[in-house]
């Protein structure tokens, strides 16, 4: 520790040492640079902490070019969703009004610095939805955008899309075009563009039912639902891609579950009839009930 180094510097420093991310150490860097002492004694702290900083640099953008997560541990769940767009575009507002998160929303530019999610509820499943720093900040992070099987882009004009959609080259989900009217352009010209591009899009509105909807289907799977013998089903259904068959779900309950089934029964759009007896191999489709019974 340099003599005469200020207490923000030390803070810094402890910030620097607590950080568990490449972008978390790269901050802290760049703060613990611009606070450090700039008198020549402190010449070999400075030169020491911009090296450090150029290989954090470089070791981010290996993480990004390969896809690595850097912000947080992730757990993707079976539906998820990322929000992207540009500082002050409304990211934060739409999490909270969608999910059950509380995250900080405020007028300051680049106010989200980690990715935050929250999880919402629609046709009975869980959705989890991430809200990705600003597009146009440091603190943006690609790999979770690169990931997402759904992308939501956030925007208030349409020079936006365009954009946006330049940075994600490497992402591979499906694309919603949310557009924020925030100032009142003539909603009928702008469904006029966006149809003509022919563009998924929901103009944000006091009905977020047909967001939801649209965010549901884009995930293309399907729900199906379990149940003991003698029993109602279960709430929560399982979530599965189109044409998984009984077995596919009874390994999804548990692995190597499906040596244990002796009898199953259906109920729902594939079946022929209410409670028919199927085999391992018999294609569910959405909103199946499935009862298995064991040996």
């Amino acid at each position: 520790m340099p003599i005469n180094a200020s207490p923000h510097f030390e803070r810094a420093q402890m910030e620097y040492e607590q950080a568990e991310t490449t972008a978390q150490k790269i901050r802290c860097l760049k703060k613990m640079l611009t606070l450090s002492p700039k008198h020549k004694g402190a010449e070999n702290l400075n030169a020491q902490l911009k090296r450090r900083l150029a290989r954090l640099k470089y070791a981010k953008e290996k993480e990004d070019k390969s896809g690595k997560r850097t912000s947080i541990g992730i757990k993707k769940s079976d539906m998820q969703a990322v929000i992207v767009g540009k500082t002050n575009s409304g990211k934060s507002s739409l999490l909270k009004t969608l999910t059950n998160a509380q995250p900080k929303i405020s007028e300051t530019k680049f106010t989200t610095t980690e990715p935050t999610i929250g999880m919402m509820a629609y046709a009975t499943t869980s959705i989890q939805l991430i809200e990705n720093p600003a597009i146009d900040s440091e603190y943006y992070d690609k790999g979770i955008t690169n990931t997402a099987d759904t992308i939501l882009i956030l925007v208030e004009d349409l020079e936006q899309i365009k954009e946006i959609e330049a940075e994600l080259e490497k992402a591979f989900g499906k694309r919603i075009i949310i557009f924020n009217n925030k100032n009142n352009f003539d909603e009928r010209k702008i469904s006029a563009t966006l149809q003509s591009k022919k563009y998924n899009f929901v103009i944000l509105s006091e009905n977020l039912q047909e967001l939801k909807e649209k965010i549901f289907q884009s995930f293309d799977k399907i729900r199906v639902y379990t149940k003991e013998p003698g029993k109602e089903k279960s709430p929560i259904p399982i979530i599965m891609k189109p044409n998984s068959t009984v077995y596919n779900v009874a390994e999804k309950v548990l692995k190597g579950f499906s040596k244990n089934v002796k009898e199953t029964k259906i109920w729902g759009p594939s079946s022929k009839f209410p409670g028919q007896k199927v085999g391992l191999k018999h294609k569910l489709k959405d909103l199946d009930v499935v009862e298995f019974k064991t040996h």
